[in-house]
């Protein structure tokens, strides 16, 4: 586990853009990893969606995968667990 959220992603996802923004506007702290320079995290994405490579998949301090989650979501979850 890690008390930090990481974003898995790639340079042309306009939905990862668009979330790694709405981070940085709420002030989410968080690692971003761009599964096509990271096989291991590639084959980590495929691995929690099924075989698909779907981006942004999201996981939260305690370890959750969520895939392409609205910023409500997130807000929602890191409350719960009280990391936000």
């Amino acid at each position: 586990m890690s008390d930090q959220l990481t974003m898995y992603s790639t340079t042309w996802c306009g939905y990862c853009r668009r979330l790694k923004s709405q981070f940085e506007r709420e002030g989410i702290d968080f690692r971003e990893i761009n599964i096509e320079e990271d096989p291991a995290a590639a084959d980590f994405v495929m691995k929690v969606n099924g075989g698909n490579q779907t981006v942004p998949t999201v996981v939260l301090p305690d370890g959750t995968a969520m895939t392409n989650p609205p910023i409500k979501k997130i807000l929602k979850a890191l409350a719960a667990s009280g990391s936000k």
